[in-house]
């Protein structure tokens, strides 16, 4: 059963990076499933830190887009939108070269917040990172500049 209200393609969601972080770090959507989002991040230039190792601050990235895009996928986007409350992260292993990919699935999904877990795996798909995230539900339009 799926867990989406407000579904959107790869298209869309690829379609909507320009001139931001995602496109900037490479992120790119690649599956939704009934329960999950998927995306994939390069480890290069742009997502390593001096050593040469993936950077934990690009991991936390990749996270928080899939979490973030998960769970306003979740809530009647006329109606609502999500903000991240809290993000944390613990870095379990290297990764130099390739390609990570991260899963985002959904732990609680309340009236108010949303808790979602993201692995994010290597090309071996062993595990790099794994994050938490938590986001909170708002009226659309309650944030002012």
């Amino acid at each position: 059963m799926s867990i989406w209200r407000s579904l959107r393609t790869l298209e869309e969601l690829n379609g909507n990076r320009d001139g931001t972080l995602i496109e900037n770090l490479g992120i790119l959507f690649t599956e939704i499933g009934d329960d999950f989002v998927r995306g994939t991040m390069p480890v290069d230039t742009r997502t390593v830190q001096p050593y040469g190792l993936l950077h934990g601050g690009a991991s936390v990235a990749l996270a928080e887009t899939l979490g973030s895009m998960g769970a306003a996928m979740c809530v009647d986007a006329d109606e609502y939108q999500v903000v991240g409350q809290e993000i944390n992260a613990n870095h379990v292993r290297a990764a130099r070269s390739g390609l990570v990919t991260g899963t985002a699935r959904a732990v609680h999904l309340g009236g108010r917040t949303h808790v979602w877990s993201i692995e994010i795996v290597n090309d071996a798909q062993k595990l790099v990172c794994i994050s938490r995230i938590t986001m909170a539900v708002i009226k659309r339009g309650a944030l002012t500049p």
